[in-house]
């Protein structure tokens, strides 16, 4: 079961928020640190905004692009 943290970045759907996840990435020829970013939609009952940090969980398919759910609101 895949956990992520990442950054609300839009709420403009009805119980859903655009998460965006950002992980660190070796690139392979130079050895340079690279920040790589993946937006995933997640289901929010939470009532989260845009700017609060969330912890997002893998959940079943809850619509054809939802397949994360908000688990805990970090940082409001």
């Amino acid at each position: 079961m895949k956990i992520f943290e990442g950054v609300v970045t839009s709420t403009k759907m009805k119980k859903t928020a655009t998460v965006l996840v950002e992980r660190v990435k070796v690139y392979p020829l130079y050895k340079k640190r690279v920040k790589i970013g993946k937006k995933y939609h997640a289901h929010d009952e939470w009532g989260v905004k845009v700017g609060d940090r969330v912890r997002i969980q893998e959940c079943r398919p809850i619509s054809r692009k939802k397949k994360f759910k908000i688990i805990e609101v970090i940082k409001k």
